[in-house]
């Protein structure tokens, strides 16, 4: 059963209320990618929402209507695999999610992967994804895409840095675009056209280290539009007023007393 990882302390004070959904966060959750969720809290309390975290896993059903955001991490293979046999028992709820309710995703590497077609593993095995969007990831012989990567996403005029660590190839759909355009590094495959996913109010991406603590831009923006669907009549703080350099460290200084509890 779902169980709740992490939320903020005394939600009754805060006038708005957000829910993520963190998919097998007991399995997904390589190279700091819980980061992520610390973010996430951060920003979403900055903007006057208490935020729960509920990991999704195993045999677990998935209500779309329960969740405001998704989170999906990354995993080496092996989790990756295993996940891959329970993820259609959620398939339809997470394509609802994405399709109907415009819901944000945040999904890194192997969730990246398996919201597409399919991944072809480092040893030449096929392991399927969902298909809720189009994309598919091929392997590569003896190499890897890793070290500090920068981008920049045209449409939002905003720029990401990260450093990227992927066997996997990712070739994108006609209807999906990159996340951004590549600056330096590599991105999703030898084109170096570009790195990630934009697709609705889905964002992937080889971004680890995590992705959100280095850019706050896009964590402001994930949890803005979650929270315009949820309270349409509502303003929000902008991201100058709750996210300046001030802001920054005391998210610094206060992310190592975040406790998650089980």
């Amino acid at each position: 059963m779902t169980y709740v990882s992490l939320q903020t302390a005394n939600p009754q004070n805060y006038p708005y209320q957000i829910r993520i959904a963190h998919l097998y966060g007991d399995l997904m959750n390589t190279y700091g990618d819980n980061g992520n969720i610390l973010m996430l809290k951060y920003v979403s309390e900055k903007l006057g929402a208490a935020a729960t975290f509920e990991i999704v896993s195993l045999d677990d059903p998935f209500h779309e209507e329960d969740y405001d955001i998704v989170f999906f991490g990354g995993g080496q293979d092996y989790e990756q695999s295993i996940v891959s046999k329970d993820l259609p028992l959620k398939r339809d709820g997470i394509d609802r999610f994405i399709h109907d309710k415009e819901g944000v995703v945040l999904a890194i590497c192997g969730g990246f992967q398996l919201l597409g077609q399919y991944y072809i593993e480092a040893s030449g095995r096929r392991i399927e994804g969902i298909g809720v969007m189009g994309h598919y990831t091929l392997n590569q012989e003896n190499n890897r895409f890793i070290g500090d990567i920068k981008i920049h996403n045209e449409e939002f005029n905003e720029t990401y840095y990260g450093f990227e660590n992927h066997q996997g190839r990712t070739f994108l759909a006609d209807d999906e675009k990159p996340l951004g355009k590549i600056v330096y590094g590599n991105g999703n495959n030898e084109t170096k056209n570009g790195e990630g996913v934009h697709y609705h109010n889905v964002y992937g991406s080889y971004f680890h280290g995590p992705i959100l603590s280095r850019n706050a831009n896009l964590a402001y923006r994930m949890v803005t539009t979650a929270l315009k669907q949820k309270y349409p009549d509502s303003q929000f703080a902008s991201f100058e007023d709750i996210l300046s350099l001030e802001a920054s460290q005391e998210f610094s200084d206060t992310k190592s007393k975040a406790e998650f509890s089980n």
